[in-house]
């Protein structure tokens, strides 16, 4: 039992150690006269992964790899399946009004190009550069398109960061910053600790606790602003947020990863996970493409797939 709260306290630490450093990051930076369109690309998108990135590089140094991989990988399937199918049992998610195709196509190729390495059956730090490449191509690709819109007249807008707060004193920046760096690693830490401990006392594999446990926790943030996209009628901010979490994931997390060790890829993954996860990708065609709403019964049924792949890995 004890492993049990013990990681729900490394998780709840590192959900709260992440908004802090972003919180700290980003006011921080908008102060020392950073644009707000620098710090969204930038800190925002690093920050948010923070978790998945201190649980990924603890789990490679633990020797742990499966807890890593499975993070990823079960966090870009809960991702779809349960962060956008939860929000559209709510409220439909009026995605026929978003235009999300550009980024979309990046992350279908990233998941392929993940998915191409993964098949080599170990992730190098040869597999990270190439990942890494793809995310600069991917920033600076973003970071034009942002700059054209600003020439186009449209505002630098703080209101757009939820995080920036113009009239926050230097002390109160400083200890969202001291929270932040010293609760990543030590949340990350009694996650990984004591989620090997769970996979050793019930028998099961450490990729199967990082395809759940781990990748469930760590999805929260993004339920919850998907959630909350929703109820305000946000469907851009609830799809992008997704297309935009996978993809880092993918191209930022295993790519950093990979330079603290070699990440061997469990047979599972390649027999079974990986194409769950690739499948759950093409399921949003409809939604990006044909200008489909994400009404109540996709909802349910999404979140009744999620569950079956859930129970799938369990068994």
């Amino acid at each position: 039992m004890s492993a049990w709260l013990f990681s729900a306290l490394g998780l709840v630490i590192l959900l709260l150690a992440g908004d802090a450093l972003v919180r700290g990051a980003v006011n921080l930076s908008l102060r020392l006269g950073v644009p707000a369109l620098i710090v969204s690309l930038t800190i925002v998108a690093f920050g948010t992964s923070a978790p998945e990135l201190l649980i990924a590089i603890k789990a490679v140094q633990d020797n742990a790899p499966g807890i890593a991989l499975g993070n990823v990988v079960g966090s870009n399937t809960a991702n779809i399946l349960m962060v956008l199918g939860i929000p559209a049992i709510m409220a439909t998610l009026h995605t026929s009004e978003c235009n999300t195709r550009k980024t979309y196509i990046f992350m279908l190729l990233a998941t392929v190009l993940f998915i191409g390495l993964a098949l080599c059956g170990t992730l190098t730090i040869v597999s990270g550069v190439i990942l890494l490449a793809a995310l600069f191509f991917v920033l600076a690709d973003a970071f034009r398109e942002a700059l054209a819109h600003r020439r186009a007249g449209e505002p630098d807008d703080l209101e757009t960061l939820d995080e920036a707060d113009p009239d926050m004193p230097y002390w109160r920046i400083a200890v969202y910053l001291v929270l932040g760096l010293i609760g990543l690693p030590l949340g990350a830490n009694l996650l990984v600790e004591n989620a090997s401990v769970i996979a050793r006392t019930y028998g099961v594999t450490e990729t199967v606790i990082g395809l759940t446990l781990v990748a469930v926790g760590t999805s929260l943030p993004e339920l919850a602003t998907t959630v909350m996209a929703a109820l305000r009628r946000q469907a851009d901010v609830a799809l992008g947020n997704v297309i935009g979490s996978n993809m880092f994931n993918l191209l930022a997390i295993v790519g950093i990863a990979t330079m603290f060790g070699n990440i061997p890829v469990d047979p599972g993954f390649i027999r079974f996970d990986l194409w769950v996860m690739l499948a759950s990708s093409l399921l949003l065609i409809p939604f990006v493409f044909f200008r489909v709403d994400i009404t109540r019964s996709w909802g349910f049924a999404l979140t009744i797939l999620y569950a079956t792949y859930v129970i799938a890995v369990l068994i």
